[in-house]
């Protein structure tokens, strides 16, 4: 079976041979975002890489389209939700709210954290869990706040 990011670039290539140009700037946009993470932090391009790099990228265009919308821009607001689908599609589905809750409730138990000053050892034993790629930390983190004390 390949990688996220295999699929991705074989999926560059398809969107270009169909002159699907929205999907392929997206792609190669996504790609080049990837290929700069692994340079930047002298890592190999592994799959909690890619994951990370994508959801980065989708919570920017997320942020951006809020913005536009303020601004009153319909067309930067359409263009942006297009490109959120297209790389939603690459990025796995998080886990369910109670398996988030038993990996927080057991990184609480293994850190010893016992305020929310030691918030950060928890959300740092949480992104060295096997399942990283796949926990949205914005929601981990006010799960974890409201765990502690």
């Amino acid at each position: 079976m390949p990688t996220t990011y295999e699929t991705l670039r074989a999926d560059i290539i398809a969107a270009m041979k169909a002159r699907d140009s929205v999907t392929a700037t997206s792609l190669r946009t996504a790609d080049a975002a990837i290929q700069r993470a692994a340079m930047d932090q002298n890592k190999p391009i592994e799959e909690a890489l890619v994951v990370a790099t994508l959801r980065k990228a989708v919570k920017n265009l997320a942020d951006a389209k809020e913005e536009f919308a303020r601004g009153g821009r319909a067309d930067l607001v359409t263009a942006n939700e297009n490109e959120i689908r297209i790389l939603e599609k690459y990025l796995p589905k998080g886990l369910d709210a109670a398996k988030l809750e038993a990996l927080i409730v057991a990184a609480i138990a293994e850190t010893g954290a016992q305020g929310k000053k030691e918030m950060g050892k928890v959300i740092g034993a949480l992104k060295k869990h096997p399942d990283a790629g796949l926990i949205d930390f914005a929601q981990a983190s006010k799960l974890v706040q409201a765990k502690l004390p």
